[in-house]
């Protein structure tokens, strides 16, 4: 009997310190999960899934009906060209975040979400899809409104639709070519910290190809955007002399002075948030390829001593920031190139003519300007010899209703 209750005592306290030990771990694992894991949150899916629905399918929307207005082969192409960015943009958040809202319900678990590792590479074959599409056709626009600035006869004579479509056709096949080339043993995707997505592996070199697929990602990316700040500030310099050859009292010189504030703002406006958005993904890309690290080595361990070094902690947290940046420059695509011009440039044009006129007097004659938009475009399409440059810059907004009388 007594030694029966010793060993029943015995198997007490060995089961209370098995007890204490498990809670200890588990807490110190909730721990090392909350630490790490401390920008990552579903909210973020979710937002940037709904906000970018609605704003990429107001603006197909609207482009829509004003595609189906204009008779004006030369705005209709611009249309195009909008109308392509807001599908990309639409397709590449419908395609990748309910991925990965389903990965953030598993508790974070992609493998109880794709067992097989295919979905891994579905989703990185579409984040390089529509990033690289988004960032081309933003380069292709910037290059469009270019030509119309400084050669708009040439563009008026040569710019057709059937070539809008055969670019924007050109685009999105050479860009998914190049997405599938680690399908194909070229590079690899991988999963990303904090493994609710998979993106381009910048860390192993003996994978055959990896080095050279995401250096070209990089370098084309960087590419694009200084070809579209290029563009956009060969625009802005052709609209500023422009303006000025054409200052006076006309309605055709005030119309000028207005659609150039209007332009300008918004190609600022276009090559801060590319900038803002990109940048940061695109250098810290080259960063950890020369580093050779990668996200997907930041995983949240049960043990202290297995966590990875805080400096890689750091890069993996911004790597995320990066990536979600990115991926809001798909919801602010229809904004800064659509709906804000409809919504917000023209009254801060109308507030800064007031402003700068200094006068009571100014500012009356800016509205009455303004009113009697629909009467000078009008007017002017009654001739033949319409400024090409001027119709350029009459088709960045969807509702001028100005048709050509060729």
């Amino acid at each position: 009997m007594i030694s029966d209750s010793c060993e029943t005592l015995e198997v007490r306290q060995n089961l209370h310190e098995v007890m204490i030990h498990s809670n200890v771990s588990n807490s110190s694992h909730n721990v090392t999960k909350s630490g790490s894991c401390g920008s990552v949150s579903v909210g973020f899916p979710i937002t940037m899934l709904v906000t970018g629905m609605v704003g990429n399918s107001l603006a197909l929307l609207l482009v829509y009906i004003s595609y189906r207005k204009k008779e004006n082969k030369r705005k209709k192409s611009f249309l195009l060209c909008i109308g392509s960015l807001a599908l990309t943009d639409l397709f590449g958040e419908l395609l990748t975040t309910p991925i990965v809202i389903s990965v953030y319900r598993a508790d974070l678990t992609w493998e109880r979400v794709d067992s097989s590792g295919n979905l891994c590479a579905f989703f990185g074959v579409c984040m390089t899809t529509f990033g690289l599409c988004s960032l081309f056709l933003a380069s292709a626009m910037a290059i469009e409104r270019a030509l119309a600035i400084t050669s708009p006869h040439w563009y008026s004579n040569h710019m057709k639709t059937s070539v809008t479509k055969q670019t924007l056709a050109v685009i999105w096949c050479l860009v998914l070519l190049f997405a599938l080339l680690p399908i194909v043993g070229v590079g690899k995707y991988t999963l990303q910290w904090p493994g609710t997505w998979c993106f381009i592996n910048t860390g192993d070199r003996e994978i055959p190809g990896n080095m050279f697929f995401s250096i070209t990602f990089a370098v084309l990316g960087i590419f694009s955007l200084l070809v579209t700040f290029s563009c956009n500030v060969v625009t802005i310099r052709g609209l500023i002399i422009r303006c000025k050859t054409k200052s006076g009292k006309s309605q055709t010189s005030k119309q000028w002075e207005r659609l150039t504030t209007e332009t300008v703002v918004q190609l600022l406006g276009i090559m801060c948030v590319l900038l803002i958005c990109w940048s940061p993904l695109l250098v810290l890309m080259l960063r950890m390829i020369s580093t050779q690290t990668s996200s997907h080595h930041c995983k949240p361990s049960l043990s202290s001593s297995s966590t990875p070094d805080r400096g890689l902690q750091v890069d993996c947290n911004f790597f995320l920031t990066a990536i979600r940046l990115a991926s809001l420059n798909q919801i602010l695509d229809p904004w800064v190139y659509l709906l804000l011009r409809e919504i917000f440039l023209r009254k801060f044009c109308m507030v800064a003519n007031a402003v700068s006129n200094c006068s009571i007097e100014g500012a009356k004659n800016t509205q009455t300007a303004l009113d009697g938009q629909k009467e000078n475009q009008a007017a002017l399409c009654q001739h033949n010899d319409t400024p090409p440059a001027l119709d350029a810059l009459n088709k960045q907004g969807p509702d001028n209703h100005c048709h050509s009388q060729q």
